[in-house]
């Protein structure tokens, strides 16, 4: 199964519900081709670099914590959710990215470093449906390592238990689409 690589921190906010939104534009090795779907439902891959207090909003500092807290031992990672796409747009505008605020955890500083970095490339952003699973401990591989968004993983893909109520994704997403749009 495809994973997505992101901050332990926001993998921790889209279980918790407090973020449904990812903004991307690739990693370092993706500069060419800028961030693509790979998978419209991937596992979520919790990394524990770059990830620091100042790219996040003052009230979720405490996901940040718990992050460093429960990492993993040495050379494995847990796998705890699974994602689907629900919606992707490209964003140039800034407006609209800054509107898209309400849907993540990221402060506005940091959101404004990812705007910057690939000035030409639009931003992508990707309206998440998340699954808790029960946890898979899996060994770290060379592969994992880098700067580059996606990986394969040998987990299972079972569905697991929405976050979201139906009705609460479906008025988030209508917003979302309003924005966009």
């Amino acid at each position: 199964m495809k994973a997505l690589k992101e901050w332990a921190t926001v993998v921790k906010a889209l279980e918790n519900g407090n973020q449904t939104v990812l903004l991307r534009k690739g990693g370092i090795l993706e500069t060419a081709s800028g961030f693509r779907v790979e998978a419209p439902k991937f596992a979520l891959y919790p990394t524990y670099e770059h990830q620091d207090n100042s790219s996040l909003k003052s009230q979720y500092y405490g996901y940040l914590a718990d992050a460093r807290e429960s990492q993993p031992r040495e050379g494995y990672n847990r796998i705890t959710s699974i994602a689907e796409v629900l919606e992707e747009r490209d964003i140039s505008s800034m407006e609209k990215i800054e509107q898209l605020s309400p849907f993540h955890i990221w402060s506005d500083s940091y959101i404004v470093e990812r705007s910057n970095w690939m000035p030409s490339k639009p931003m992508t952003a990707l309206f998440l449906k998340v699954f808790k699973i029960q946890p898979a401990e899996i060994p770290v591989l060379p592969d994992y390592h880098g700067c580059k968004s996606w990986i394969e993983l040998n987990v299972n893909s079972e569905a697991g238990k929405a976050v979201l109520s139906d009705a609460e994704l479906e008025s988030q997403l209508a917003e979302f689409r309003r924005i966009v749009n």
